[in-house]
């Protein structure tokens, strides 16, 4: 019979171990500063030694960069989906657009249902911070732009992600949030012009979603989510008829 010799776990391992499990978890997030090694290592209880060879080896990993003289920071483009050429891309292409809108809603669906059965008290009151405001870019008619409607419409969803409680799901949409404020970015000023009600609809909408996952209602928290996009769809394919209607027209009479 033979017998594996049993290495000795280096207390660095269990750092690595450690760190990867915050930035897995959303603690540590893309680009965020470490604290200084003295301040890290007394909360870890270890030697600034052990502390600094945990740190190289999750350079080496390419989760951290070292920074001359700055410290040590979570890399920039961690869990980047998309980089900025594609996003221009997808952006400006119709049927991307309803692409992303399929994929946001099988992927949002499952973080209502999942953030109503984990949230905690603290996710609940980050989902309500972010609830706020995007209910004060709603009530600010005429003055919010729409890029501060999109990001704080993003950011609500993102809330949402992260009181899920699934590592897979939070860093999907993390990687999307750009991709997901230019979404609401380029489609609203024409789903408000299309149909006079969106707004009402878009409120209640996101009212009745924020209420299903503070109550707990995941099956309701799933159904809501699902109904929210496939009505944002919904107005887009109008919007999308009714410019293909005035530019055939447009032809016609030769403008």
């Amino acid at each position: 019979m033979g017998f594996d010799q049993v290495r000795q776990r280096r207390l660095s391992d269990d750092i690595v171990e450690q760190l990867e499990g915050m930035i897995l978890e959303g603690t540590l997030q893309s680009g965020e500063r470490l604290p200084a090694e003295r301040a890290l290592a007394e909360k870890f209880g270890v030697s600034r030694p052990s502390l600094r060879e945990a740190i190289q080896k999750l350079t080496a990993k390419g989760l951290l960069v070292s920074r001359q003289g700055g410290g040590n920071y979570v890399v920039e483009n961690l869990g980047s989906t998309f980089s900025d050429p594609l996003l221009h891309l997808l952006e400006s292409n119709a049927d991307a657009q309803r692409d992303l809108l399929e994929f946001r809603q099988t992927l949002e669906a499952s973080c209502a249902y999942y953030a109503a059965q984990r949230a905690t008290d603290l996710d609940r009151e980050r989902l309500r911070t972010a609830f706020d405001l995007l209910q004060n870019c709603y009530s600010r008619v005429g003055e919010v732009s729409r890029a501060e409607e999109g990001e704080a419409d993003a950011s609500f969803h993102l809330a949402i992600a992260e009181a899920s409680h699934n590592a897979v799901l939070l860093h999907t949409i993390r990687g999307l949030f750009d991709l997901l404020k230019r979404n609401v970015v380029t489609n609203i000023g024409g789903m408000y012009k299309q149909r006079t009600e969106t707004r009402d609809m878009l409120i209640n909408q996101h009212r009745e979603l924020y209420m299903a996952i503070i109550e707990g209602r995941a099956d309701d928290a799933r159904q809501v989510s699902t109904h929210h996009l496939l009505y944002v769809q919904e107005v887009l394919e109008e919007v999308r008829q009714q410019v293909q209607r005035t530019a055939r027209a447009e032809r016609r009479n030769g403008v």
